[in-house]
């Protein structure tokens, strides 16, 4: 088993790392396997509406979009981690998660997804929904903790005395572990995924 922890902070090693690492490491002792991508500096450009992927089954923008495309058949779960900027996630992980969840959406099926955010004081509640919503879309269930995912701080030092954010933090990853044992369990028993009816799509005046 496999998690896919995602930064969306451009500063590498800083509060929302702090976060994710928390998390990894309480994987890691469940023995799952976990990788921290980090999404970086560089800008990423938004969903253009192309569908070129539609048709090759990856995004016309070859960056860590297609990337993580790449990673989805080795994975059963995805972490995303993001700063709180005006009381949303950084705009380059919106841009990413647009891309992503388009060209890919329904390989995300069936995989467990959770969001956490890092802020100084507020917002975070509103990043932290905006986040959630990928997954709610896409048929992956959400693994939730003791309070909603978020640590305090604006540095990791900071965010490293945040008793509750950090325990919040380590709840989740034993409830995601949790989960994913209890799917390869299912798996072994021989449990499936749902089948889906194809899916339809209406507009408001049809």
């Amino acid at each position: 088993m496999k998690v896919l922890l995602i930064n969306g902070s451009p500063n590498e090693h800083r509060c929302t790392y702090t976060a994710l690492w928390e998390i990894a490491k309480t994987l890691n002792k469940h023995e799952i396997e976990t990788e921290i991508m980090q999404i970086g500096k560089k800008p990423v450009a938004g969903c253009i509406d192309c569908r070129t992927c539609k048709k090759t089954g990856v995004c016309a923008f070859n960056d860590a979009v297609n990337e993580t495309i790449a990673k989805l058949p080795g994975i059963d779960a995805i972490v995303i981690g993001s700063p709180v900027y005006f009381a949303s996630p950084n705009g380059q992980l919106v841009s990413f998660l647009d891309r992503l969840f388009f060209s890919a959406g329904s390989r995300m099926s069936g995989k467990l997804g959770a969001s956490v955010v890092s802020c100084r004081r507020g917002g975070a509640s509103a990043a932290f929904d905006t986040l959630n919503k990928y997954f709610t879309i896409s048929n992956m269930p959400i693994v939730s903790s003791q309070y909603w995912n978020q640590v305090h701080g604006r540095k990791a030092e900071e965010v490293l005395r945040d008793e509750e954010g950090l325990q919040t933090m380590r709840t989740l990853g034993e409830n995601m572990a949790w989960l994913l044992k209890s799917i390869e369990c299912g798996r072994k028993s021989g449990i499936t995924l749902p089948q889906y009816e194809d899916e339809i799509a209406t507009d408001f005046i049809r």
